[in-house]
């Protein structure tokens, strides 16, 4: 006996994607998320082709393309000449219905998601709850969570951790998250200032190389967002001030006026994936379970073909008569993905974007234009980066 066929610990857009597929297959969730409201601070706002067909099946695809800006290529560019290798996703048009990056925040789609949710009768969403124990046995998971200053237990028959980088269900498992922390910190702003204007031919996403370091350019409705990677001479807390953050931003376009800016965070980058998905009657999704550079990408999306994988497995053991130990398969197919393909390319972006060395960059930035000149070698290049391989060698496994 249980009182919910699945509960999942985290609000986020994982966790919630998990809950409207499960809902729509008749499986009874809930959700539980200690943030007491949907947070709109500044996270992903990429989603790559292969996410939004996924999203087109629940009819969210076009919640968010009513909301966002598409990114029909991107670019590699050397600041300020201008000289760059731009990726052209159109030759994906075979593909994917979706040939193109779409730019929009990454909650808007938890939005998109909980206003679907709110007509689901199987589903309950509940903010401002917080996991806090749980223990499980052949049957089922007995969980312990407390809301509104009240401690509450439920038994489910599997619980899903889609917690974040910073899981308490990962931690409870005792499950190692094994990797580095890389030594720089990013500083991530938003501001109104029209970079394209002024920047020749620029994409809505563009990665940038400048004398002694790099940067980036993700555009998103009514702003820009800048990602800046400090100097490493100075603290962070320095080069987070107003004055400083500006002559960052000055660097970029010069102008007389001081640049508008929006919103300002510093984060730290982190490589990291656990050993197993699954423990028992408990699974692992997205941030819960991988965390990778930012550049391609490739986080968020990731964690979304995470739940598709996850939902399909649930189902079958729910609805369909498999046994938990479907779970491994989920593991077999999605761990290895984030493992050689998710992180392994975040990380290859990553070092690419942190060359220092002038000769170097134009020699790798000779090789990225090679590749966009030929239409073979471009799609091949954009079916792996775009994760279309990845998620179709992880539906193989």
């Amino acid at each position: 006996m249980v009182d919910i066929e699945v509960l999942i610990a985290g609000g986020g857009p994982v966790g919630l994607v998990l809950a409207l597929l499960l809902a729509r297959e008749g499986v009874t969730v809930r959700v539980i998320e200690e943030s007491e409201a949907l947070s709109q601070d500044l996270r992903a706002s990429t989603f790559h082709p292969p996410t939004l067909d996924m999203l087109e099946r629940v009819g969210i695809a076009a919640v968010l393309l009513d909301q966002g800006l598409i990114c029909p290529d991107w670019q590699v560019r050397l600041h300020p000449e201008g000289d760059r290798a731009v990726f052209d996703l159109s030759v994906l048009a075979g593909e994917t219905g979706h040939p193109y990056r779409l730019q929009c925040e990454q909650w808007k789609l938890s939005r998109a998601l909980l206003a679907a949710l709110a007509g689901e009768e199987r589903a309950t969403v509940s903010f401002g709850t917080a996991l806090t124990a749980f223990v499980q046995d052949d049957e089922g998971v007995t969980a312990t969570f407390r809301s509104g200053g009240r401690d509450e237990r439920l038994r489910a028959s599997v619980l899903v951790g889609a917690d974040g980088a910073r899981s308490l269900v990962r931690k409870a498992l005792g499950l190692a998250f094994d990797g580095e922390t890389y030594p720089e910190t990013t500083i991530l702003a938003t501001t109104t200032f029209p970079f394209e204007k002024h920047l020749e031919g620029l994409s809505n996403v563009s990665y940038c190389w400048k004398t002694g370091g790099n940067f980036s350019l993700l555009k998103v409705p009514g702003r820009w967002r800048v990602s800046i990677y400090p100097r490493e001479d100075l603290d962070i807390e320095t080069q987070m001030r107003p004055e400083a953050l500006q002559a960052s931003l000055q660097e970029i376009v010069p102008q007389s006026a001081p640049y508008e800016v929006m919103e300002v965070r510093s984060y730290r980058v982190h490589q990291r994936i656990v050993p197993t998905y699954r423990v028992g009657r408990v699974a692992l999704a997205g941030d819960a379970a991988h965390l990778n550079s930012p550049s391609g990408g490739m986080g968020l999306n990731g964690g979304i073909h995470d739940a598709f994988a996850l939902a399909e497995a649930l189902v079958d053991i729910l609805r369909g008569g498999a046994s938990v130990a479907r779970l491994d398969a989920y593991d077999r197919s999605r761990r290895p993905v984030a493992r050689d393909q998710i992180l392994a390319q975040a990380d290859r972006n990553r070092a690419r974007m942190r060359e220092r060395d002038p000769e170097r960059r134009r020699e790798i930035l000779a090789g990225l234009k090679a590749i966009t000149a030929d239409r073979e070698a471009l799609r091949a290049y954009l079916m792996k980066s775009s994760m279309i391989e990845g998620l179709r060698l992880a539906q193989a496994a």
